[in-house]
């Protein structure tokens, strides 16, 4: 048998630099530090809107409205924009982004601490956010590759960057929790307008090497068909997408139903909101840190039902439970499944898709994951009305065990598809996967 000489071992990654390979490179390093901080203020954010929102109507029909508002720019955009992030450059589009983000976060501090803000503002300034955000998500997504350069770190950035989104999900929630105690959800707008200069200054500070650019002489609806016929005539491709916009239309509206579940059933106040959207956090940073220290994509296309029915299976726990302690632990496996779906789907889609389409394939992605979840926001809220939080929440979670099952049906045949496009990529011999 041959010996491996004693330097393969010594430069092998093990522990730590497995999980945080990919941070090699500056450019995704300093992505990472301004996003770590930059999320937490969004986080912060997103908490004290639904808060703000239900303190001053005491309706969870407006939030669902609110939550409609600030989701539904996602699901008329994102196709569109996808194709502009494949005609412009991802990282000025990034940058704008950015600042359009800040300057709405200090319109909301601006508007409560003025003593005006009215609910009409809170959604406009959320469909504004979804513009916005309609726009960022497609080429954040795409702006992946130029960081990390290469394919085999892909997996590994996408893993930590979903670590990193979580970390703040994680911290963000408590963090809301005792400043809108304490002060108020003004200081909660502020704070999230200042954290944008970090990663505003990360942006500003990379060294990028600008891509190819094509002179393309086709009109955007016909780009826009053919990454339509890119995602959906490839079997893998489309159930992965159509399971992402089930589990967001059924699943992922539980959350603006959280203070329903803080003030109503667990009779609390904002620290248990917090403490109930940081749990979630808990499993899914636990899910992108495994995922992070996976070191290839080996099985992880059949995990993907697993994972969904992990998600739907604590959905349904979590309705029934009257437990302020059991639900904790319940959304940390809510937030488990939802997070390694997420990012496993996130993963495969990017590995396989071609580079000038990959804008539209995550737009596509975009707004399977938030464009349906305006529709998911106001579905829910509208039932929420009608047949209580608990119930609705039982639903979504019946829902998601039902498209997990029928993909885990298709599974063995969508498994024979992408296997020889691993192969041809190079990416894992066929034998493996």
């Amino acid at each position: 048998m041959q010996m491996m000489p004693p330097e393969h071992y010594r430069n092998k990654p093990t522990g730590l630099r497995v999980i945080f390979r990919s941070l090699k490179y500056r450019n995704f390093r300093l992505f990472f530090g301004g996003q770590s901080i930059s999320l937490i203020g969004t986080w912060i954010q997103q908490i004290a809107t639904p808060w703000l929102v239900y303190h001053l109507t005491g309706s969870v029909f407006l939030l669902g409205v609110v939550g409609f508002a600030g989701q539904i720019p996602t699901f008329l955009i994102s196709p569109f924009a996808g194709v502009m992030t494949d005609r412009w450059n991802r990282y000025h589009i990034l940058i704008t982004t950015q600042i359009l983000s800040m300057i709405q976060a200090l319109l909301m501090a601006l508007l409560f601490f003025t003593g005006v803000i009215k609910i009409w503002q809170i959604i406009l300034l959320s469909l504004l956010l979804g513009c916005i955000n309609a726009c960022d998500t497609p080429a954040r997504q795409s702006f992946f590759i130029e960081m990390v350069e290469k394919k085999k770190y892909l997996a590994n950035a996408i893993a930590l960057n979903s670590s990193m989104v979580n970390a703040a999900r994680l911290l963000g929630p408590s963090i809301a929790g005792m400043l809108i105690a304490f002060t108020n959800e003004g200081i909660c707008f502020l704070i999230n307008g200042i954290s944008y200069i970090f990663v505003i200054v990360s942006l500003l500070s990379m060294k990028i090497v600008p891509r190819k650019m094509i002179n393309k002489d086709t009109r955007v609806l016909q780009e826009l068909k053919e990454g339509f016929s890119y995602v959906f005539d490839f079997a893998p491709v489309k159930y992965i997408i159509l399971m992402l916009g089930l589990v967001s239309l059924m699943g992922m509206p539980f959350s603006i139903l959280m203070p329903v579940f803080a003030k109503v059933i667990f009779h609390g106040g904002s620290h248990t909101f917090g403490f109930l959207v940081g749990a979630s956090g808990i499993g899914a940073l636990s899910a992108a840190l495994y995922l992070a220290s996976r070191k290839n994509v080996l099985g992880l296309f059949k995990r993907i039902p697993l994972a969904a029915g992990i998600f739907g299976l604590g959905l349904i726990a979590f309705s029934f439970s009257r437990v302020y302690l059991l639900s904790l632990v319940l959304m940390i496996m809510t937030g488990f499944g939802m997070m390694f779906q997420l990012a496993s789907s996130n993963t495969i889609l990017q590995t396989i898709v071609d580079d000038d389409k990959r804008g539209r394939v995550m737009s596509f992605y975009t707004m399977a994951f938030m464009g349906t979840a305006p529709f998911g926001s106001l579905l829910a809220g509208g039932l929420a009305r009608i047949i209580g939080a608990p119930h609705t929440i039982l639903i979504g979670g019946i829902s998601i065990i039902l498209g997990a099952s029928v993909f885990a049906y298709k599974l063995p045949e969508l498994r024979k598809m992408i296997r020889s496009v691993y192969a041809k990529l190079g990416i894992i011999t066929p034998e493996l996967l």
